[in-house]
């Protein structure tokens, strides 16, 4: 598989991924009966099993592979705390406040996730 390809199925796969992860925050926040949906509890899965496929197809293509490259070994710290962070947002906060907190830092912690893929560099800020 091309390299374009593999990076198109990412980035597809992210902003789907990030898109009903807010979603659900949001229907989960407004008691929507929505969550009780069959295909809300399977699509989210196989999408975020799409975005893994590629990302270690991505990883094997430009040779780069966690905890041997800095900046991809803080990626994948940094997405085992969003996944985290939105299972608190989810299924573990208690009360609307606790919710939108964690959703807030879930989606604090994704930015900086795209920032450190975008420069890779571990300290996107700094130049």
């Amino acid at each position: 598989m091309s390299y374009q390809l593999l990076k198109h199925i990412h980035l597809t796969s992210i902003a789907v991924s990030f898109t009903l992860f807010t979603l659900e925050c949001y229907w989960k926040l407004i008691g929507s009966p929505i969550m009780d949906q069959r295909w809300i509890k399977i699509v989210p899965h196989v999408i975020d099993t799409l975005l893994l496929a590629s990302a270690l197809g991505l990883a094997y293509t430009i040779g780069q592979y966690p905890f041997v490259d800095t900046w991809l070994t803080v990626k994948v710290f940094a997405v085992m705390l969003y996944i985290v962070l939105g299972s608190i947002a989810l299924k573990r906060s208690r009360g609307k406040a606790m919710r939108i907190y964690t959703w807030l830092a879930a989606a604090a912690v994704f930015a900086y996730i795209v920032l450190v893929a975008i420069n890779h560099n571990p300290l996107p800020f700094v130049h």
